[in-house]
């Protein structure tokens, strides 16, 4: 009875650490309905996607969402679905910052950090461009309003287009 409790603990603990091979270029975007359960997630098969962790106090998250919503806006009846994944630990930050963006596109709470832990974002801001067969593509760290989104409207056409 020990043994098994010990391994039930154990079990359990692994769960809630880092990925420790997050998702990387080549590899295939993970569920993510299991990562973020009870989220109202867009249908994403046959689609190019692009996953977003942000924070509210992350300044280049700020200045990446009116691109986001420009992208999501321009092609999303093309077959583009924009998810900005909040990794906020206070619920009334991550409502505050969503609705002051106004953004078009879906905004989901990571609030059990669930999503973060397995992919583990090297920095804040950080972004994976998946395409229509569910492979991670591009990932972009970071944000910078001059190159980042001329870098994302390449990627996200060259997706659309194959």
């Amino acid at each position: 009875m020990k043994s098994i409790l010990s391994s039930l603990m154990f079990a359990c603990s692994t769960l809630m650490l880092p990925a420790a091979n997050p998702p990387a270029v080549g590899q295939a975007l993970p569920k993510l309905a299991e990562l973020l359960p009870g989220a109202k997630l867009p249908a994403t098969t046959g689609k190019v996607v692009l996953v977003d962790f942000w924070a509210s106090w992350c300044a280049p998250c700020e200045a990446s969402f009116p691109c986001m919503s420009r992208l999501h806006d321009k092609y999303a009846a093309k077959g583009l679905v924009v998810i900005g994944i909040g990794v906020d630990e206070e619920a009334a930050n991550y409502q505050t910052f969503a609705t002051k963006q106004k953004a078009s596109f879906t905004l989901v709470h990571d609030l059990s950090h669930k999503a973060a832990a397995f992919f583990n974002p090297p920095t804040m801001l950080g972004s994976y461009l998946v395409d229509r067969k569910g492979t991670i593509r591009f990932f972009h760290k970071g944000f910078k309003k001059a190159t980042t989104e001329p870098e994302y409207i390449k990627e996200i056409e060259a997706l659309l287009a194959e």
